[in-house]
């Protein structure tokens, strides 16, 4: 049933492994995507990945620094693997615990682990007791409880509700009479409430020549309180109660202290600062959810801060707490270096570079933007033609948003402006930017097939393709995006989003991608393989929204928006807007 299971530590070391029978395949391609795209992406919230045809899970032993991966396919509906999964770990903990804790990869590689046996034990268990959980065959009518019932016991009979009131009621007396004789025990057994002060008495100030006996009140200073023991009129029994429950009110109050750690004074301060226990989910959760919230508050989707959330639980649990930090410390550190890992995933993109590399090709390098309405496409777009003429590269602005209108002049007026920064004198007589237009109406993807001939032809360096904005729910819209990027294949598809969205960044990503990959004609779909954040300078420090995205797409931001000007492009600072989500 299973393909493959493999145990392998952190650091790559691989410490043991099982092949399944009849399989041939090498299991290290699925096990290296899982390593690629879950554990260095901090994406471990969720306890399984899919790779091609098969299924893996996977347990992170955050004490050993372990990794427990199976592999079954994806066809299979196996409900014991993630118990098989937690037992395989913990009998292989206790197995070899003393050679895990001689943490060395030369220990690791000359030490040899004996496990098979054990895991087919293991296996032989989890599999009976899957089959001795089987759901039960189906019941005959006559088996059925509606098949006991007779035509008789089915009529309604008037009389029957009577009684039914009348019975009802007597329950209600019954049960109001136990609250009764209930609420009078309590009564009795409460202690007698503490009599009023009495009245400060009015002095009367005499002029006869009254003795000093007299106004001398000394001994008349505990009257205002007077004790319950002091107080003969009051019964025996209440006196011996009242004794009773102070009593065990001491003892409550002794061992909620000492559960607490009143008495440790010094010792128990000390005994919370030094790490000496493993972190479980029970201690972090009040922290994680205060963290969840505060990244949420930071414009973070709500789906994803839970998602984080999860993952760092899992990467913390059973791990060994450092020396005088604290729970709190711990999780908000290893959260802090999660966000840094998304911020800067696997793929990084070097425009310049893959420009300079088209160059050598001989054909022009282009780049596709797309994304909803109003987000500022056209005007970074011609943010980056201005960052490319820069760099000594000439443009071709292609005008394939043919339904808005102004969308061609507003990007005529850019192309002029652009051109008086850069006149073609200072360059060799070489206008740097031109337009591609053919107005409104048209076929788009027609439009940037011409436009990417047009500029192979004239000897441009870049290709710029301006798209109409479109709502992500807009199937028509969708799908004529879909189709000009597959027919005219460009080397990078932008996704221009604002940085003021929350929830709907998860959302317009998804259903973007899932179009591209709907409606493409190829095995391996082109998708969106980086993000322009636009509006980033009216954010403060609510900058969720390129966690929110980069989490989601797994591409790297490649350019941000923060301001109205050409010069106002910046690449992104992956710590300095991880310290501006963590700021309270």
């Amino acid at each position: 049933m299973l393909d493959f299971f493999t145990i392998f530590s952190k650091g790559g070391i691989v410490l043991w492994c099982f092949q399944g029978t009849g399989v041939t395949e090498s299991f290290t391609g699925p096990v290296n995507a899982l390593i690629r795209s879950v554990i260095l992406q901090e994406r471990s919230g969720n306890n399984s990945f899919t790779h091609e045809s098969l299924n893996l899970k996977y347990k992170l032993d955050n004490e050993f620094e372990l990794i427990f991966v199976v592999g079954f396919q994806k066809i299979l509906t196996l409900t014991y693997v993630d118990k098989f999964i937690n037992d395989v770990q913990l009998h292989f903990r206790d197995r070899y615990k003393n050679e895990l804790e001689q943490r060395g990869v030369i220990k690791l590689l000359n030490h040899s682990f004996e496990f098979e046996d054990d895991f087919k034990v293991l296996l032989r268990e989890a599999e009976e007791g899957s089959r001795a959980r089987s759901p039960a065959p189906m019941r005959s009518f006559k088996e059925s409880e509606k098949s006991q019932k007779t035509v008789k016991s089915m009529i309604e009979i008037k009389g029957g509700d009577k009684e039914k009131e009348q019975g009802s009621k007597k329950s209600k007396n019954t049960k109001k009479e136990g609250n009764h004789l209930l609420a009078c025990c309590l009564t009795a057994s409460k202690s007698p409430k503490p009599q009023k002060p009495k009245e400060k008495q009015r002095r009367v100030w005499e002029m006869t020549g009254s003795s000093t006996k007299d106004l001398d009140y000394s001994d008349r200073n505990g009257e205002s309180s007077p004790d319950c023991d002091q107080n003969p009129d009051a019964p025996i029994a209440t006196v011996c109660l009242n004794t009773t429950i102070e009593r065990h009110l001491f003892m409550w109050n002794f061992v909620s202290a000492k559960k607490s750690g009143g008495f440790g004074g010094m010792f128990g301060m000390l005994k919370g600062l030094v790490g000496s226990k493993s972190l479980n989910l029970e201690d972090m959760e009040p922290v994680l959810e205060k963290m969840r919230d505060h990244l949420i508050a930071k414009n973070v989707a709500a789906e994803i801060a839970s998602q984080l959330c999860d993952s760092v639980a899992k990467k913390l649990e059973g791990k060994v707490m450092g020396t005088f930090t604290t729970v709190a410390s711990t999780v908000k550190q290893a959260l802090q270096e999660s966000l840094v890992q998304i911020l800067q995933p696997k793929r990084r993109v070097d425009i310049l570079r893959d420009v300079m590399e088209a160059q050598s090709q001989r054909r022009p390098f282009v780049i596709t933007f797309c994304g909803v309405n109003g987000v500022g496409k056209s005007t970074n777009l011609a943010k980056i033609s201005f960052w490319l003429i820069e760099n000594g590269f000439t443009v071709l602005i292609a005008a394939c948003d043919t339904f808005r209108a102004g969308a061609v002049e507003q990007l005529r007026t850019h192309q002029r402006r652009l051109n008086s920064l850069h006149p073609p004198e200072k360059h060799g007589g070489r206008t740097m930017v031109q337009l591609y237009e053919k107005g409104y109406g048209k076929d788009a993807a027609g439009i940037a097939m011409e436009a990417i001939a047009y500029a192979r032809n004239q000897a441009f360096d870049v290709v710029l393709v301006d798209t109409a904005g479109r709502m992500q729910d807009n199937a028509p819209l969708m799908t004529a995006l879909a189709k000009l990027i597959a027919v005219n294949m460009p080397d990078l598809v932008l996704f221009v989003g604002e940085a003021l969205v929350g929830n709907e960044a998860v959302d317009q990503l998804v259903k973007f991608n899932q179009a591209l990959a709907d409606h493409s004609m190829s095995d391996k779909p082109r998708l969106i393989d980086g993000i322009v954040l636009t509006k980033f300078d009216t954010i403060d420090d609510k900058v969720g929204a390129a966690i929110s995205m980069t989490y989601i797409t797994g591409q790297p931001i490649v350019f941000v928006g923060t301001g109205q000007t050409y010069n106002d492009l910046r690449s992104l600072n992956a710590r300095a807007v991880v310290s501006a989500l963590m700021k309270a």
